[in-house]
């Protein structure tokens, strides 16, 4: 028996249409109006830029970016590839969620980071920060704290109020420096 593998692989995947990626890239860069979320991003970017910075950086007392990689490799068990991806993760969408820039994803980010900081170190310390000194380590409300502040920008978005996502292109070539999903379409639809 002959199967033709071409016709059956071509019923398996769907092309990408323009519509589906407007869907995609709207829920990825869709804003919402509103100065009380943009209070909430910049805050979140904001506390977590110093300790993105630490890992990637040194600065702020940090180990810098070998030193972190060796602790989360070695240390925590991460695989590199992992280990690299928290250090970014937590550096460059700190960063993001201050501009207003992707906030979605950097949100997920954010709450991957967070999450696999409380499953792999700070659970077995229990609930409290460590104020006293009288546990072994730190507990998990900081993170639980930062990932309630990142689910709401996700499900939110970068809020319009002040925000890179928000910026309409000025030309139809400057398409990239506009996130928002309706400047980016609007940019690309012919004359």
């Amino acid at each position: 028996m002959i199967v033709n593998t071409r016709i059956a692989t071509q019923d398996l995947v769907a092309p990408a249409s323009p519509a589906i990626l407007s869907r995609v890239l709207h829920a990825l860069t869709a804003t919402h109006a509103g100065v009380s979320g943009t209070v909430l991003r910049v805050a979140l970017g904001a506390v977590m830029f110093p300790h993105g910075a630490q890992k990637l950086l040194g600065w702020f007392g940090g180990y810098g970016f070998a030193g972190t990689m060796g602790f989360l490799t070695g240390n925590v068990g991460l695989p590199t590839p992992l280990a690299a991806l928290v250090i970014v993760a937590e550096f460059f969408g700190s960063i993001a969620l201050v501009l207003g820039l992707f906030s979605r994803a950097a949100a997920v980010g954010i709450i991957s980071v967070m999450i696999g900081a409380v499953v792999t170190t700070h659970l077995p310390n229990g609930f409290f920060m460590n104020w006293t000194g009288q546990q072994a380590g730190e507990g998990f409300e900081y993170h639980l704290l930062a990932i309630g502040m990142a689910v709401v920008t996700r499900l939110i978005g970068c809020w319009r109020a002040i925000a890179a996502d928000s910026a309409p292109p000025r030309s139809r070539t400057q398409w990239l420096s506009c996130c928002d999903s309706h400047c980016v379409f609007a940019s690309l639809r012919p004359p």
